[in-house]
């Protein structure tokens, strides 16, 4: 249904997707049968009441009060643009990349039709084709032009009371004076891969513009990871130089960041030099040299301006890695002009953003959301954005707060898990704060409960708000389908709502692959045609990009995530139908987590599963069969509690604490198939109480473990 109806009314992975295709709409835990029966599983989601948004006139800051108006005159033009922008993609998006970016050259075309459907075509994923342009151009320079003094990034420091600003003038002079570190102190050009490994400061924020500037690309690895997934990640990328900090403080502690990098370069031969910021005044950390350079030091040595390298359309901009369904993180990368044009619309349109405002993301720059949110998005559209180091509890719950009445936010983009904790631990650290400079509130991550939903709009947003709740990917670069702010979308509380200009959504029976159109259709969500910021490759591996994406249901891109939409048109994200789990907004493969716990000494066999977790949405479970059975079996509690924590730690040490099991089960075996493969349905449904739904058990090749399992999981 249109959205106007509202105004009216690898082989694992290769594997995963062919079982994925026998289970149920919606789900990889329910046994196989037509989508047709489960119909009615979620029908209850039509039920929930539509919140129109209202006028936010008196919200509005000074210096925007006296000429502001929304970007969209509500849901009717909302259905205008996206008609054209499914119907006539290249004016649509051609147009608004002459309007939003500056290029150095202009493109000779927007995209690469597809043969028989003339649309942007998935095989040949290619945009504003010629064009040269450079993301830090029209990050920084275009700003500090045109207004040297306004303040482009805001950073609140861990502690309390120690934030700074940096003006688009004093950013240009220091993206510059990096850009000029990279090139000529460390060899860096264009093309190359940077790792960047580092604290949620503002030198992160200006080692990315610096690497851009120069054309070379970003490998940003979130400073949660573990040594062992860093050397990986820098091996794979071929990364030669890396940049980083002495040492992290987050919460009130302090991380040996350089150390945990130290650990990682015994094993990454490649690394010619590291880039080190002296984030704390330890003198004592590590310091190699000549292969180590500092920060401070080396940017003495150069000029405060240095011109920016112009780059096509499709050079790539930076890779991510994410979690996919094979315990071999994926290097997603993304291309330079898509993705920095759909992290500008969204910017825009999502959020209602003008370029009087201070835009505040709660996430890391080690995820997708920080790359668009925090670094691409607030500075191509030229507002503010705001670097926080630190966490949503330190030095207590109110701290989100107080930055947003500090630094007067007018936009604040989190993650339900965060919202969860601030939930719980009461309003009373809410209270006194005014947070009257709010125009919209976002969501991000995972699905978003109504009931924390409806929280956020009572207490953050005084019902007065409009809440959109994103959903997108890190291979989408950008959201997929989002409320817009400004008056435009009628929201339906932990509903995505409707898909973004370009985004062509579907719902797919994940038996037969076919579109299902009823009034109230689940299934898996796919979208049917290539969208501007849409990634182009895995790093050097694109058979598995396409046997990730494109290959499970041809014509299509498959989002491995199950969905439903309602009768009004409403996109419901129902979670992962595929072997990812997603903890906290973090998306983690449970073959990476079982890899790394076979690899002790002490595990025959694993089997991570994820389940639900009031906090974090999601957890991670370990089922593992030790070798020496015989030596536990008489084992007292605590002797078990001793393995526990070494499994735990294992995982924290191997892959980074974010991936830590929160429950291992010891078990005697795990449930198998007669040809070895290990049912994790059934895992996941006794962690889910739901062991009297089954099903089957007899075709296993070890029925009798099932009772063990449901025994030591109740244990």
């Amino acid at each position: 249904m249109s959205p106007s109806a509202v105004v009216e009314q690898n082989n694992h992975e290769t594997d995963s997707i062919a079982q994925l295709k026998l289970n149920s709409a919606g789900s990889a835990d329910a046994a196989a049968a037509p989508a047709s029966q489960h119909r009615n599983e979620y029908e209850h989601l039509t039920s929930v009441k539509v919140v129109k948004q209202k006028p936010v006139q008196d919200r509005l800051k000074e210096d925007i009060r006296d000429h502001y108006s929304p970007h969209l005159n509500g849901l009717e033009e909302y259905n205008v643009q996206y008609k054209q922008s499914i119907e006539n993609p290249a004016q649509f998006f051609g147009d608004k990349a002459h309007s939003f970016l500056n290029w150095f050259r202009d493109f000779d075309q927007v995209f690469v039709p597809d043969a028989q459907t003339g649309q942007p075509s998935f095989e040949n994923n290619a945009w504003f084709l010629n064009g040269q342009l450079n993301a830090c151009y029209n990050c920084v320079d275009r700003h500090a032009l045109k207004h040297p003094d306004k303040p482009a990034i805001v950073y609140e420091a861990d502690e309390p009371g120690q934030s700074l600003t940096f003006s688009y003038k004093e950013l240009l002079q220091e993206v510059c004076k990096v850009a000029q570190v990279l090139k000529y102190s460390m060899g860096v050009n264009k093309g190359d891969t940077v790792a960047v490994y580092m604290p949620m400061i503002p030198q992160a924020l200006i080692t990315l513009l610096a690497i851009v500037r120069i054309g070379a690309i970003h490998s940003v690895i979130f400073a949660g990871f573990s040594s062992n997934s860093l050397r990986d990640r820098i091996n794979d990328a071929d990364s030669k130089v890396v940049v980083t900090a002495n040492e992290s403080l987050r919460g009130g502690k302090i991380i040996e960041t350089k150390k945990i990098v130290d650990d990682a370069l015994k094993e990454a031969p490649g690394v010619r030099h590291v880039l080190v910021y002296k984030r704390t005044s330890n003198d004592r950390v590590n310091f190699q040299a000549p292969r180590d350079l500092d920060w401070e030091q080396e940017c003495k040595k150069y000029k405060t301006y240095y011109p920016c390298e112009p780059v096509d359309s499709e050079h790539p901009l930076f890779l991510l890695y994410t979690s996919g369904s094979t315990g071999t993180p994926k290097g997603v990368q993304h291309s330079t002009a898509g993705y920095l044009l759909n992290a500008l619309l969204t910017m825009r349109y999502t959020f209602d953003t003008h370029q009087e405002d201070v835009f505040f993301t709660a996430g890391d720059i080690g995820w997708i959301t920080g790359h668009t949110y925090v670094v691409y998005g607030p500075l191509l559209y030229g507002c503010t954005t705001v670097v926080f180091e630190g966490t949503p509890a330190y030095p207590n719950y109110s701290r989100y707060w107080d930055i947003i009445d500090t630094h007067k936010v007018t936009q604040f983009y989190v993650a339900p898990t965060a919202l969860r904790l601030l939930k719980r631990a009461g309003d009373e650290f809410i209270e006194g704060y005014s947070l009257k400079t709010l125009r919209s509130l976002g969501s991000v991550g995972e699905p978003i409960a109504a009931e924390v939903w409806e929280w956020y709009s009572e207490k953050i947003g005084k019902n007065d708000i409009p809440i959109v709740d994103t959903y997108w990917q890190t291979e989408s670069g950008a959201h997929l389908v989002t409320p817009l702010a400004g008056g435009v979308t009628p929201m339906k509380p932990g509903s995505a709502s409707f898909p973004f200009f370009g985004i062509e959504t579907v719902i797919l029976d994940p038996t037969t692959g076919q579109e299902v159109t009823t009034d109230h259709a689940e299934g898996v969500l796919a979208i049917k045609r290539a969208w501007p910021s849409f990634a182009r490759t895995i790093w050097k591996n694109h058979d598995r990009y396409m046997d990730t994406y494109l290959n499970p249901y041809p014509g299509y891109y498959f989002t491995g995530d199950g969905a439903a939409r309602d009768k009004d048109g409403y996109i419901w994200i129902l979670g992962r139908v595929d072997d990812v789990v997603n903890v906290s907004g973090h998306r983690l493969s449970t073959a990476e987590i079982e890899a790394a716990l076979i690899e002790d000494s002490i595990v025959a066999e694993t089997a991570v599963v994820g389940f639900n977790d009031d906090l974090t949405g999601q957890a991670v479970a370990a089922f593992v069969v030790l070798k020496n059975k015989s030596a536990w079996s008489n084992a007292s509690e605590d002797e078990l509690q001793d393995i526990k924590k070494h499994l735990i730690l294992t995982v924290r040490k191997d892959i980074g604490p974010f991936a830590a099991p929160k429950l291992i089960v010891l078990v005697d075996d795990l449930p198998k198939t007669r040809s070895g493969k290990i049912m994790r349905r059934i895992l996941r449904k006794i962690l889910a109480g739901e062991a009297d739904q089954l099903g089957d058990v007899t075709t296993l090749s070890n029925p009798g473990v099932v009772k063990h399992l449901i025994d030591s999981v109740k244990l």
